[in-house]
């Protein structure tokens, strides 16, 4: 598998064996590390004195930007006050103590995404063996991405590139990337006392890899499991099953799930809040956190994602309906990406398009607009903005557009806010051509209108 990330890369051979065909790590720690931190905070007089600790402040950044927290009168804990959907690229390697110095492949690659207007969250499940371009190098499977920025010095290093890599092939922003190894699973599963798992369908893998790197016989039973952390492990990473990868993610979308229920589970605090320094210890040796998070934001974001319903967290896979299985010239097994596939499922990951059967109303879409004037005429986005604020739609902002010879207005929908769009049609006056789809779905605004000459002329008739 070294010789595939070598052949891509237009610089010298990487001088270390790359992460070798191990299977994956299990992800989501940062639902556990954040919660942790959230009992940290809790417990904070009782552990004060503790020199693993770091400090904890809340300071505004120098910039002099508002910042995404603050402290609220009657809340223990800082508070998200930031309105922009935040994501987390979430990386997982099998980093193994003997091998500490090598570059590790991701071998697992999930995208979380909250969004603290609509208190909606979703896990996108990236498979490691999709064909994508890296951005620098030439096409390859897209968990090489983290290897290939830790040997060739990429600034940020292996977790940016894969950022990057995740950016350009999806289409998305991220804000933030979280990267974790096996010991960090396996120690945090155990210390919030094992995780329960309803397993579909009986396991057995005859060659389960070892650390080692050797293989032993693994079977687990259908029904109802508590796993500790080393089982919870071994369940997220066994691919063989009918499904392979796609499987696997599924499982580790399932164990996501477990750990939070557990986490959130208000009779399990008064455990943690004694091990409040211990689980920071496994925090600070086993995952590495985007320097730009920080640990207020992270307490503030864990505080949110608590306060998400069941039915608003969602979990998706780029799956067999997105890939074409194929094979390179030198015998790799990968994954060809069906990009309009992907896109769907993007869209509906981000809640860009509304679930079956669902109708939601102009208040539960929760829109952010801004309305730009597109002609000379001095004023129009003033009078637009009051007119919609009058009907109830709320205008984050009204400016002038990037230019002042707009014949025909528009409504852009960067994001699917169908009944927003109505209301504003029928309160300016707009035909339904007026509307057109946005092609930016990490746009700042779900909806930008644009006025033009046939607003002014409609305005100025009145």
């Amino acid at each position: 598998m070294a010789e595939s990330i070598v052949a891509s890369a237009p610089r010298r051979a990487l001088p270390y064996a790359l992460l070798i065909r191990a299977g994956v790590v299990l992800i989501y720690l940062i639902a556990l590390g954040a919660s942790a931190l959230v009992v940290f905070y809790r417990v904070r007089d009782q552990v004060a004195k503790s020199d693993i600790l770091p400090d904890f402040t809340l300071t505004k950044p120098e910039s002099g930007d508002s910042p995404n927290t603050e402290r609220v009168e009657g809340e223990a804990l800082p508070v998200w006050t930031g309105t922009d959907r935040v994501s987390v690229l979430i990386l997982g390697i099998d980093q193994r103590m003997q091998e500490k110095d090598d570059y590790w492949r991701t071998d697992t690659m999930i995208l979380a995404t909250l969004d603290p207007v609509t208190m909606q969250a979703g896990l996108l499940s990236i498979p490691r063996d999709l064909w994508v371009p890296i951005p620098g190098y030439t096409e390859n499977r897209i968990n090489t991405a983290h290897a290939l920025g830790d040997a060739y010095n990429h600034p940020g290093g292996g977790p940016a590139l894969a950022v990057e890599t995740v950016e350009y092939n999806l289409g998305v922003e991220i804000d933030y990337y979280v990267r974790i190894n096996f010991q960090a699973f396996v120690d945090g599963v155990d210390l919030i006392g094992g995780i329960d798992i309803d397993v579909p369908e009986p396991i057995d893998d005859y060659c389960y890899p070892t650390p080692d790197y050797g293989c032993e016989q693994l079977h687990i039973d259908a029904g109802p499991q508590h796993f500790y952390g080393d089982m919870a492990l071994k369940y997220a990473r066994v691919r063989h099953t009918s499904g392979g990868d796609f499987d696997r993610a599924r499982r580790q979308q399932q164990v996501i799930d477990a750990v939070i229920e557990r986490i959130t589970d208000q009779k399990l605090l008064p455990q943690l809040a004694a091990r409040a320094s211990e689980i920071w210890a496994i925090v600070d040796e086993s995952v590495k956190i985007d320097p730009n998070l920080q640990l207020d934001e992270i307490i503030a974001l864990a505080n949110l994602a608590t306060r998400i319903t069941d039915e608003d967290r969602r979990f998706f896979v780029i799956d067999e309906t997105c890939t074409l299985f194929a094979e390179t010239p030198d015998r790799q097994q990968i994954l060809i990406p069906l990009r309009d596939r992907i896109r769907e499922v993007r869209d509906e990951f981000l809640g860009l398009t509304p679930r079956a059967g669902s109708v939601p109303t102009v208040s539960e879409e929760a829109a952010t607009v801004t309305v730009l004037n597109g002609t000379a005429t001095a004023g129009l986005a003033y009078a637009a903005t009051e007119r919609l604020e009058a009907g109830s739609i709320r205008v984050s902002s009204y400016e002038n557009a990037d230019r002042a010879d707009y014949d025909t207005s528009l409504v852009i929908l960067n994001r699917d806010k169908p009944k927003t769009a109505e209301r504003i049609l029928a309160i300016l006056g707009m035909p339904h051509s007026a509307v057109v789809h946005g092609s930016n779905p990490t746009a700042q605004y779900d909806v930008v209108v644009i006025l033009g000459a046939d607003f002014a002329t409609a305005l100025a008739g009145e």
